[in-house]
C-alpha cells in the first residue's frame, strides 16, 4: 500500500486540523473581542469596539468589504474563513496588537475606504 495513508490517518490529520482551526478561532476571538477592543478604549485607537476591530481585521485580510468577499451565511464572518484566511487574520490581529495605534489608524483608513467611506480625523 506505499503511500496511502488510510482511514486513520485521514482521521488523524482531520483531528489536527480541526485541533488548529479550534486554537486560530479562539486566539481570534480572544484578540478581537476582548484584547484589541480594551487596549483601543485605554489608548485612543481609531477603533474601540469589537465589531469595529473585526471589520478592520476581515477587511484586510479579504482585501476588501468582508460582506462583499465572504458568501453570506448564518455563522459569524471569521467562523466562515477560509483555513489559510483565518490564519492571516490572527495573525493581522496579533500585529496590531503588537504595533498599536498607528498601524490600527491606516487598516482603519484602509477598510473604511473599500467601504467607500472617509477615513476618520485623528483625535485633538
Amino acid at each position: 500500500m506505499g503511500g496511502d495513508v488510510g482511514v486513520d490517518g485521514d482521521r488523524s490529520a482531520r483531528a489536527t486540523a480541526d485541533a488548529d482551526r479550534d486554537r486560530l478561532l479562539a486566539r481570534y476571538r480572544e484578540l478581537v473581542l476582548d484584547v484589541l477592543p480594551r487596549r483601543g478604549r485605554a489608548e485612543g485607537w481609531a477603533v474601540q469596539v469589537d465589531h469595529c476591530v473585526g471589520r478592520v481585521v476581515l477587511d484586510n485580510t479579504l482585501g476588501g468589504a468582508w460582506r462583499t468577499v465572504l458568501p453570506a451565511g448564518r455563522v459569524a464572518a471569521y467562523a466562515r474563513l477560509a483555513p489559510d484566511d483565518l490564519a492571516r487574520a490572527v495573525a493581522l490581529a496579533e500585529r496590531m496588537d503588537a504595533e498599536g495605534v498607528d498601524l490600527v489608524a491606516e487598516l482603519d483608513a484602509r477598510s473604511l475606504a473599500w467601504r467607500g467611506k472617509p477615513a476618520k480625523r485623528p483625535p485633538r
